[in-house]
Order: structure tokens, then sequence, then C-alpha cells
């Protein structure tokens, strides 16, 4: 599975980092940053909530 986030939708709200904080982070600086571009599979349940409650659609995940 890989991860894609589109960085021009994103707001950066940490809904996804909510749903999966091994595989997403906003920082201190406001940005959110991708942990882990290729998780395993034990971790696709959370990172396909993440996607699903992105308020902004921004994240895809292929695979």
């Amino acid at each position: 599975m890989r991860i894609s986030v589109n960085f021009d939708l994103c707001k950066s709200n940490a809904v996804c980092m909510d749903a999966a904080p091994t595989v997403f982070e906003v920082r201190d600086d406001g940005y959110l940053y991708v942990l882990q571009e290729e998780p395993g599979e034990e971790l696709r349940a959370e990172v396909e909530a993440a996607a699903a409650t992105c308020p902004t659609q921004a994240i895809t995940v292929e695979g």
C-alpha cells in the first residue's frame, strides 16, 4: 500500500493523525508529514480510516 497526500488540498487539521498516528503527524510548524509512505498491511484499517475522514479528501491510498 502506498499513501499520497495532495498538499494543495491538505489543511493540516490533524484528523488523519488521530486515525493513524504512526503514519501521519502534524508538527509544531503546522504542516502535515507522512511518516510512512508505504506502511505495512497491519496499518491498512487505520490508513483507510484516515483517508475516509479527511475533511478535504487530500489522502489517497493505492494498492
